[in-house]
Parts: C-alpha cells; structure tokens; sequence
C-alpha cells in the first residue's frame, strides 16, 4: 500500500513541477482580451439596431461603450503601478487604447443615427459586417498571441484585409450619396449619412490600427 502511494505520488511529480513553473495568463493581456470581447458584442449590437433601430439596442451599445471605458481606465492605472511589463508598455496602451476607440466609434454610429433620424441602408449594414468581422480577428490575434504568435499575425493580417475592405466600401458609399438627386432635403441626408460612414470608416481604421500593434509584438518579443 505504501509502495503504491510512493509510485502514484512519483507519477504525478511532473505534472505539479510542470503546475508550479508554468506561465500564468498576464494580466494585461486578459483585459486587452475582455475589450476584444466587448467589442464583438458591440458590433452585433450595431447589426442588431440596424435590423430594429430602438432605444433600447442603442443603449445597449451605449452601456457596452462604458464597460470598455472602464476596462481601459483600470488597464492604464495598473500599468502606471507596474514596473516590469510582459511586452513594451507602449504596445500594451497602444493596443488597448485602440480597441478602446473601435467602441468610441461604434457607439458615436448608433448615437448619431438616433439624433439625426438617419435610416439604416445597405452600406451601413455591409460596413458594420465588416467592423464585425475584424473585431472577431482582433480578438482571435489576442487569444493567440502568448502561445501561438504565428497564428496571432495571420489574424492580424486577415483584420488589416478587412481595414482595406472598409476602405473600398466606404468609397463607394460616397459615391453612391453624390449620384443622388440634388434637391434640399436629399442634400440634408447626404450630410447626414457622411458623418456616420465616417464613424464606421474610422472604426475599420482602429482595426488596422490594433493589427499592426499586435503584429509589432509578435516581431520584437516572440
């Protein structure tokens, strides 16, 4: 009986030595990692309140806006409190910063379409599709990044593809607003729709933005 304690406990050694010195998730990381995740859900709150635009899909984008206002504010103050950081501070409040903004602007959308009474059309919904799908490879790069840098940089590289998208589509929503008829009140909605594929335009920019961060990490620190 006491042999085979002895054998069990040797058999399980490894595992706890293995326990004992592996690398525990980085703080920092989780909650770049808890913004990416706000994120999605924003964008499929845009998509929702295009598909049924109310007060209560906005607010629900709104609420997700200040959840990500908070992460960051706690993220900045623990990083002003730590002295050894994973990888360069710099990258870390860059990254955050920016997935910060993605939110900013998917709210300035919603927030702006319910002030101005813009009616949501086919660009926008394409755009936010887009916007959906680089937050979706944002947060694949995130989940990727300490363990499988090379596939962190794939999905990198697939949300600058869909910043590139946004790019295109974006130009042709602006030339889709100046072939209209160019009577007052087309003219009113022309200024209008402008400002919000502005917001959805810049939000895609954000995307490449956290892209090229997180590609810059994965070449100086893995």
């Amino acid at each position: 009986m006491i042999i085979d304690r002895i054998l069990q406990a040797l058999k399980r050694f490894p595992e706890r030595v293995r326990q004992q010195f592996q690398r525990k998730p980085d703080r920092f990381l989780n909650r770049i990692q808890q913004q990416c995740e706000l994120g999605i859900e924003a964008t499929q709150a845009l998509l929702d309140y295009l598909g049924k635009p109310n007060k209560k899909n906005a607010q629900r984008v709104r609420q997700l806006e200040k959840n990500g206002d908070e992460i960051h504010r706690i993220l900045v103050d623990e990083l002003n409190r730590t002295f050894v950081t994973p990888i360069d501070r710099e990258d870390i409040h860059a990254l955050s910063r920016t997935i910060d903004d993605i939110l900013d602007d998917t709210w300035f959308t919603i927030n702006e379409m319910d002030i101005l009474e813009v009616e949501p059309n086919s660009f926008l919904k394409d755009m936010a599709e887009l916007l959906g799908h680089g937050a979706e490879e944002i947060k694949l790069a995130m989940d990727r990044l300490e363990r499988h840098p090379g596939v962190a940089s794939t999905h990198a590289i697939r949300a600058k593809s869909i910043k590139n998208d946004m790019e295109t589509l974006y130009a042709k929503a602006l030339a889709d607003l100046f072939r209209k008829p160019k009577d007052l009140d087309t003219v009113i909605t022309m200024l209008k729709l402008r400002e919000i594929y502005r917001h959805l335009f810049h939000a895609g920019g954000r995307i490449g933005d956290a892209a090229n961060t997180i590609d810059d990490i994965v070449v100086k620190f893995f």
